[in-house]
């Protein structure tokens, strides 16, 4: 395994960068450095399948010139040589970039920043012994939990730990460290010469946030609910979206709240800041100091703290999040949502975006509806149209009847706009939880055109 680059070599090399493209004429630089480490396992039907270890080690270098122009190169090593070789292709992609007036670096230190809990000091020490007791828990309990199951397509663990340095030469510097793990299950079911595969999986920053043996037991469950599923008549339906999938529908919520796509005009929500576009049972938070937070970090990729954001309150547009770019271009603060690799120049995106939760207990959202469609899962969700708000998406779930789960359903299709839904919801679950760095809870949504048999 690489050695860990101690801080001290690693702030010397970022002084270096910043001091070097400084003295060859950059008007201004910064300086984003990532190590990471970990540890993975994998079996399929009890067999193992991968068994990965590995560490890696970037630093990149964004250099400025007067006229707005940037240019970035990274490499893998802090050698010297390296580290020159890094300051001197910076500068050549800054002098053939266009030239942009709202490229700008923070300035002053940002810190000190909050203890967000973000490492997990028992995770680097898990030993291969534990991930397979694990992976051969999860296998087990998966294979024994009903009959139908032919085959436990995968079992998988792993885990990993790294930390993030960022320096400027506007005098920010920063570091911060984190841990995560998850584990995740596929497998796949048969009967009456049908077959369905699925899964389910789970993330967490602490061991102690995980739990295998639900994660198997859900992936078997989920994959049985929609196992045979058949279309109902095309219609109008109620909808309830169970927990996952409205975490995937806030996922494609959050990009349409960037400033980045409020001003490439890729966001139907553009000019509707302070105005209503949902429902009054919606609200969405984006908090990037979420302790314990999957996309947490104190600082984002432009060494600017990280904040919290309330983006939609009761259905009003109250925010966007933003860069250093778009927040000057819009003459507002920063949020702290610069997204940033060692190779890129940053953008703009969501941290841990969260459905804030209703009142409403899973079981209360069937009897409400008391007929329609249980939707656990939503096909072709990148299809959405971001500026018409179109979609076209399939669907997997069951039926309800009488406020209880009837049959599988598959083959359906939704169809209408995203502006509609939004202010057609109108239940919120109190079922929250995360998924990965998205929060959500179950959701009713009312009278959707769907088509099947």
């Amino acid at each position: 395994m690489m050695k860990v680059p101690s801080r001290d070599a690693v702030e010397e090399a970022s002084a270096f960068l910043v001091g070097e493209a400084l003295s060859r004429g950059a008007a201004g630089a910064d300086v984003v450095y990532s190590f990471g480490q970990g540890s993975s396992l994998s079996l399929r039907d009890g067999v193992p399948e991968k068994n990965t270890s590995g560490a890696s080690l970037g630093i990149g270098l964004r250099t400025l010139d007067k006229d707005g122009r940037q240019g970035v190169a990274h490499v893998n090593s802090l050698d010297r040589h390296h580290l020159e070789e890094l300051v001197e292709w910076s500068l050549n992609n800054c002098s053939s970039s266009e030239p942009d007036p709202h490229l700008r670096l923070a300035r002053g230190v940002a810190g000190p920043f909050p203890d967000l809990d973000l490492f997990d000091r028992s995770l680097p020490e898990v030993t291969p012994e534990y991930r397979m007791s694990v992976c051969r828990e999860m296998w087990e309990i998966a294979r024994d939990a009903d009959p139908r199951v032919i085959s436990v397509r995968s079992a998988s663990w792993g885990e990993g730990s790294g930390e993030h340095h960022y320096r400027s030469s506007e005098g920010a510097s920063g570091w911060y460290s984190g841990t995560s793990a998850g584990c995740g299950v596929t497998v796949v079911l048969s009967e009456g010469g049908l077959m369905e595969m699925g899964g389910f999986g789970d993330d967490s920053r602490f061991l102690s946030g995980l739990n295998p043996r639900k994660t198997a037991a859900e992936a078997v469950r989920r994959t049985a609910l929609v196992l045979g599923g058949k279309p109902l008549p095309t219609g109008r339906y109620d909808l309830v979206l169970d927990g996952e999938a409205a975490a995937s529908l806030v996922d494609v919520l959050g990009e349409l709240f960037l400033a980045s796509s409020i001003h490439k005009n890729k966001s139907f929500l553009r000019g509707k800041l302070g105005k209503k576009v949902a429902s009054p049972a919606l609200s969405l938070v984006d908090d990037g100091l979420l302790r314990r937070g999957m996309g947490s970090s104190p600082f984002d990729g432009e060494g600017v703290p990280c904040t919290t954001t309330r983006l939609l309150s009761d259905g009003v547009v109250s925010a966007w999040l933003y860069n250093l770019k778009y927040a000057l271009l819009d003459g507002v603060p920063s949020t702290g949502n610069a997204s940033r690799s060692i190779s890129g120049t940053p953008d703009v995106d969501c941290s841990n975006l969260s459905l804030l939760p209703g009142q409403w207990t899973p079981e209360d959202l069937l009897l409400q509806v008391g007929s329609g469609i249980f939707v656990a899962e939503f096909l072709g969700l990148h299809t959405i149209n971001p500026v018409s708000g179109e979609f076209s998406l399939g669907i997997k779930g069951a039926s309800i009847s009488g406020g209880v789960l009837g049959g599988a359903v598959s083959g359906m299709t939704i169809a209408g706009n995203l502006k509609d839904i939004l202010n057609t919801i109108d239940l919120v679950g109190n079922d929250f939880q995360f998924y990965g760095s998205t929060g959500a809870c179950s959701l009713v949504v009312r009278d959707v055109a769907a088509a099947g048999s």
